[in-house]
C-alpha cells in the first residue's frame, strides 16, 4: 500500500495581474545575461555522436553474437541508447540545440521517426499543448483519462476491468509502463491520418525505412521466435525508461483549478517537481530532472539546466512561489501517492459493497 502525500500548498501571494505577468521577465533576463540561453551546438554534437556510436554498436554485437539466447541481453543496450535517441528528438523538439528549424526537424525525424520508429509529429503536437497548460485536466493530453486516471472527477462511470485498474493502478504503475513503448509507436501510427498529406509522406517513409531494417536485421540475426521476444524486451525496457524519466516530473503535483489564472512562471512552476540528483542522474533522465527549468524555458539547451536552477530556485524565493525539489524516489512516492489516493473511494465503495 502506498503513502499518500499531500501536495504542496497553493498559498501564492496575491499579487495584481499586471504585476505577476512580468514575474518571468527579470528571471528571463537574468538567464539571458548568463549567457544559458545560447545554444550548445559542439555539447550535442559530441553527444549526439557517441549515442549513435554506441546504439549501432550494441545493434552490431546482435548480429554479431548470432542465433542465441544471449542475444535477448543486448536487448538492454539496444533499449538504453534507444531511449537515449528520445530524449535527443524530444531536445529537437524543442529547438534546443541548432539555430534553424530545419535543422531541428531533420534531428527528429532521424532520432525519433528512424532511431526509434515514434511519430515526432504527433508527439510534438501532444507535447506542445502539455508545456502549454500542465496538469490542467481540460487542457493537458497528459492527464486525460486513459488507462490511468489522475483526478477523482475522472473515475466516474469506470467498471468492470476499468474499475479494477483505477482502483489498483498505484500498484500497476511500474508494469504498466513495460508496455509503454509499445503505446507510444502505436498512438503515432494511428495518428499519421491526421497529418498533412506532405507530412504523412515524409513520416510514413521515414517510419517504414525504420520497421523495415528492424525486423530485417532481427530476422536475420535471430529465429523468429526469439525476434518476437526481442522485441517485446526492448519495448519493454524502452517504455520501463521513458515512464520512470517522465513520471517524476509532474504526476502528484497541484492541478490548476479551470478558473483559476495563474501567469506563466506560477503555471510552470507549481505543477512541476525537480529531481535531485548528480551527474548519473542527469544522463538517466535526459536533463527532464530538472523540469522546472525547462518549462520556464523548453528552448534553454539540456545541458544549461544544471546552472540554471539556482538562478530560477532564488527568483522563486524572493517571490515567495514554492519551489518542490526532491530525491527519485521521494518523487516516485509522491506520484504513485497520488494516484492511490485517486482510486481510494472506488475501494471504498467496492468494500461497501462487499461487506
Amino acid at each position: 500500500m502506498f503513502m499518500t502525500i499531500t501536495a504542496p500548498l497553493l498559498d501564492t501571494p496575491e499579487v495584481p495581474r499586471q504585476q505577476r505577468g512580468s514575474d518571468f521577465a527579470p528571471l528571463l533576463a537574468e538567464l539571458k545575461a548568463a549567457g544559458l540561453l545560447e545554444r550548445r551546438t559542439a555539447w550535442y554534437t559530441r553527444m549526439i555522436g557517441l549515442n549513435l556510436v554506441f546504439l549501432l554498436a550494441s545493434w552490431a554485437a546482435v548480429w554479431s553474437v548470432g542465433d542465441s539466447w544471449w542475444q535477448l541481453a543486448l536487448a538492454i543496450p539496444v533499449a538504453l541508447f534507444t531511449t537515449r535517441a528520445s530524449f535527443v528528438g524530444h531536445d529537437a523538439g524543442h529547438q534546443q540545440i541548432a539555430r534553424k528549424a530545419g535543422t531541428h526537424r531533420a534531428l527528429s525525424l532521424v532520432h525519433g521517426n528512424l532511431l526509434m520508429g515514434m511519430s515526432t509529429g504527433w508527439w510534438n503536437a501532444k507535447h506542445n499543448k502539455h508545456h502549454a497548460n500542465p496538469n490542467h485536466l481540460d487542457k493537458d493530453p497528459d492527464v486525460g483519462v486513459g488507462v490511468l486516471v489522475w483526478d477523482e472527477g475522472q473515475t466516474a462511470g469506470r467498471t468492470g476491468f476499468m474499475g479494477w485498474l483505477t482502483r489498483n493502478q498505484a500498484r500497476l504503475f511500474f508494469p504498466l509502463l513495460l508496455l509503454e513503448g509499445l503505446n507510444l509507436k502505436v498512438n503515432g501510427l494511428m495518428d499519421l491520418k491526421n497529418r498533412t498529406p506532405r507530412e504523412r509522406l515524409v513520416e510514413g517513409t521515414v517510419l517504414a525505412v525504420h520497421y523495415a531494417l528492424y525486423f530485417s536485421v532481427l530476422l536475420i540475426a535471430m529465429s523468429p521466435v526469439k525476434a518476437l521476444v526481442f522485441v517485446f524486451v526492448t519495448h519493454a525496457l524502452l517504455g520501463l525508461h521513458l515512464g520512470m524519466a517522465f513520471a517524476p516530473n509532474h504526476k502528484g503535483m497541484p492541478m490548476p483549478d479551470p478558473n483559476v489564472k495563474w501567469d506563466h512562471l506560477r503555471r510552470q512552476v507549481l505543477t512541476s517537481r525537480n529531481v535531485k540528483g548528480g551527474p548519473v542522474t542527469d544522463w538517466m533522465l535526459g536533463g527532464l530532472n530538472y523540469q522546472i527549468e525547462h518549462h520556464l524555458v523548453p528552448s534553454m539547451p539540456r545541458v544549461n539546466l544544471r546552472a540554471a536552477q539556482p538562478i530560477v530556485r532564488a527568483h522563486c524565493e524572493r517571490l515567495g512561489v514554492d519551489y518542490l525539489e526532491t530525491s527519485l524516489v521521494g518523487s516516485y512516492r509522491q506520484a504513485l501517492g497520488h494516484m492511490h489516493a485517486v482510486g481510494a473511494p472506488m475501494r471504498a465503495e467496492r468494500a461497501a459493497d462487499a461487506s
